[in-house]
């Protein structure tokens, strides 16, 4: 099967843990229409073009949160499905980043930056597939706006009002 490598950014996602966190209802700054559309959105997740990391951080960090079970909620749902079909080749990319020690940067594929080192692996990910990043509750991704016009990635973003809220 030949797989065109021109796909949209909006095409690819790289999807926070936050999102399949607020989908099993684990959130409590998330709203109800919040947890409604990370469950839309994960429900779908074999029908999206979803990208990983080949070195596992990203599943390392769905692990933390999520169940391999597969259940009860759909966030771990979608880590069920992740972690069965991560290597089938369907709809799952495992594309290459490169962590490096250099602490402003995390990774190759990033400039210096005041990312939230536990989100470079999602945005290094994102860089190296040509994803877009889908967030549900993490200001981080509103706040480093700057950031993602430079490295030319979007962020869907499934929860307006609880990324751009302030956390204290």
């Amino acid at each position: 099967m030949i797989r065109s490598n021109v796909v949209s950014n909006a095409a690819k996602k790289v999807i926070d843990s936050n999102v399949a966190i607020v989908a099993n209802g684990s959130s409590p700054q998330a709203s109800i229409d919040c947890e409604l559309a990370c469950i839309e959105l994960l429900e779908r997740c074999e029908h999206l073009s979803i990208c990983l990391d080949q070195t596992s951080l990203i599943m390392d960090e769905y692990a933390k949160h999520l169940n391999y079970a597969g259940s009860p909620g759909v966030g771990d749902m979608f880590f069920k499905y992740l972690h069965d079909n991560q290597y089938a080749g369907k709809n799952i990319e495992l594309v290459t980043i490169t962590p490096i020690l250099a602490e402003n940067r995390g990774f190759e594929e990033l400039p210096e930056n005041r990312f939230d080192p536990s989100d470079r692996k999602f945005l290094a990910t994102a860089v190296s597939g040509g994803a877009q990043v889908v967030n549900a509750t993490d200001s981080d991704w509103v706040e480093q706006q700057e950031l993602m016009n430079q490295l030319n990635i979007t962020v869907q973003q499934l929860c307006p009002d609880c990324s751009t809220r302030q956390q204290n």
